[in-house]
């Protein structure tokens, strides 16, 4: 199917759970910013929710209300069958998302979420990636901060290094801000999981093409202090190496030899050393269940941050890439990275995919494989900063 036999559906994108903490912001923003003649829907269980956020859209937004739940797969269809690109906040990913995926891929539509799991993302591939490229879907996961500041961070990094040499990029995450409940509940699922996660990523590999005449890497490093940021540099345990790892796979520009390690990047020793003990510990606990409900209970789905809370966060991912021997040193940073910026990343996302002149891709994809360029210019315009720092 052609991006071209989809001109005629009623929509140029639907936002499904549009009523929840980062659906109502993600919303917000597409009323907000959207260009003229967007044709655009809220979707989700509540019709009556749906209503009343239309009725606060600013600027007079009046985005079509749709109705879906993701216990009715026929509802799903017919989301994905009216949307030229579907966008959703529904998590977390691995309970409630492959119904909408495998719509999304069975109709040619192009499909968003802000994931960041990846046992979903593994058996997401496995179960719909060759039927994506059949009908010219184009399934395109993480697209909040995780992962893209730092998926499009390396690939602005890899473009200020000499071409068809061996490269090496290590990026380091420094940020303030707070969790929504739906963010926790994702997390908690995933750390309830890891063998979930394990057999995923095995199948994964079993379907997986080898690269062949290329390697890409994402070894996860050791904690040590990096001179170069100048701080207790710790391995982040997020899905953000396995994007960067697979833009680098599918891209030749990131040359014939390619490295990232992934870390958070922490002034004080003694930070470092209690952030490793409270994830360590919440991990255990996610393992148990009665642990796991009281953990769940402390923050709920669709709470969140205020509004002055995300005035104040921020974020800051530095990359440090070597190659050919050059060095550069390059950033990526924004405001409140889980709420106002991932809305941002994920609208700006939904928009390129909608109308932006794109190289042809289709199939599961990452943010830097399928938008590349045009995001990273989209979201420089709305204010995400991507600079190089220094060269050596």
């Amino acid at each position: 199917m052609s991006r071209l036999d989809r001109a005629d559906r009623p929509y140029d994108i639907v936002l499904f759970g549009a009523t929840g903490f980062v659906g109502t912001l993600t919303a917000e923003y597409l009323a907000a910013h959207a260009p003229a003649g967007l044709r655009w829907a809220i979707a989700g269980r509540d019709e009556e929710k749906l209503r009343r956020l239309r009725e606060r859209m600013p600027g007079g937004a009046e985005p079509g209300v749709l109705r879906a739940d993701v216990s009715d797969p026929g509802s799903l269809r017919r989301l994905a069958e009216h949307a030229r690109v579907l966008a959703t906040t529904v998590g977390p990913y691995v309970t409630y998302g492959e119904e909408l995926v495998a719509a999304c891929a069975d109709t040619g539509t192009d499909y968003l979420d802000l994931t960041g799991e990846p046992e979903f993302v593994d058996l997401m591939y496995v179960r719909h990636d060759a039927r994506a490229r059949e009908t010219g879907a184009r399934l395109v996961h993480a697209c909040g901060f995780d992962s893209v500041p730092h998926d499009l961070g390396v690939y602005f990094t890899v473009r200020q290094l000499p071409e068809g040499v061996p490269l090496a990029v290590e990026g380091f995450v420094t940020a303030d801000a707070a969790f929504s409940g739906g963010t926790f509940a994702s997390a908690l699922n995933q750390f309830a999981r890891v063998r979930g996660m394990r057999a995923a990523a095995l199948e994964r590999r079993r379907h997986e093409p080898r690269l062949v005449g290329r390697r890409a890497v994402a070894p996860t490093g050791a904690p040590h202090f990096a001179r170069a940021v100048g701080a207790w540099a710790l391995p982040l345990p997020t899905i953000d190496p396995q994007i960067v790892r697979r833009s680098a796979k599918a891209l030749d520009r990131y040359g014939p030899d390619f490295r990232y390690r992934h870390y958070a990047a922490v002034r004080r020793l003694p930070v470092a050393v209690g952030g490793v003990a409270a994830l360590g510990g919440r991990v255990a606990a996610a393992q148990l269940p009665p642990a796991r409900r009281w953990l769940s209970a402390r923050l709920r789905p669709g709470e969140g941050p205020g509004p002055e809370k995300r005035a104040r966060s921020w974020f800051s991912v530095r990359f440090v890439g070597e190659g050919g021997g050059r060095r550069v040193y390059t950033e990526v940073a924004g405001g409140d990275p889980g709420y106002g910026e991932t809305a941002k990343m994920f609208a700006e996302s939904a928009l390129s995919l909608a109308f932006d002149d794109l190289p042809p891709t289709a199939g599961q994809v990452t943010t830097a494989v399928a938008m590349g360029d045009a995001l990273t210019e989209r979201l420089r315009a709305a204010g995400i900063r991507f600079r190089v720092a220094a060269r050596h």
